[in-house]
């Protein structure tokens, strides 16, 4: 269980503390330069879900990501955290994700954004560390049904 609290803490550390650098030495709207026409940080608020969609919906917002919380949490107690650390690492990621952004929701009605790439010329949505490690997390999951699908079909 270490795991997951450790991950789980991780995530919404490295969130928070990067959201507050954001809001505390950049205005709303400015944007710097990490890699010329690739990776800016960009100080950005997002009172809906990914790409702006769902608008000042907090409330829809609120249930939605405390109902994932329980279902999460009750997911990784059913599991084996030895016999299937690969899952286990990918729902703390999601856990830790959601309750980064859902902090930010909860005090400040809005999500706190600012990583801005440029991806083969598409200007991709603005996002943060609680949306990377929820991304990160369903792509573990999928590679973890991928290999027990491998798994069963070899026994």
């Amino acid at each position: 269980m270490w795991l997951v609290l450790a991950i789980v803490a991780v995530t919404i550390i490295v969130d928070q503390l990067t959201k507050f650098l954001v809001v505390k030495y950049m205005t709303l709207g400015q944007s710097i330069s990490v890699i010329d026409n690739f990776l800016y940080i960009t100080s950005h608020r997002n009172e809906g879900a990914a790409w702006g969609i769902l608008q000042g919906k907090m409330i829809f917002f609120y249930v939605v990501t405390l109902v994932v919380i329980g279902l999460v949490i009750l997911w990784i107690r059913k599991l084996d955290i030895k016999k299937e650390k690969l899952l286990v690492i990918a729902l703390s990621l999601i856990l830790g994700g959601a309750l980064g952004n859902f902090i930010d929701r909860v005090m400040y009605q809005h999500v706190v954004d600012f990583i801005n790439t440029y991806i083969f010329g598409y200007d991709f949505p603005i996002f943060n560390i609680a949306d990377s490690a929820l991304c990160i997390g369903v792509f573990l999951m999928a590679v973890d049904a991928i290999l027990d699908i491998k798994r069963h079909s070899q026994s």
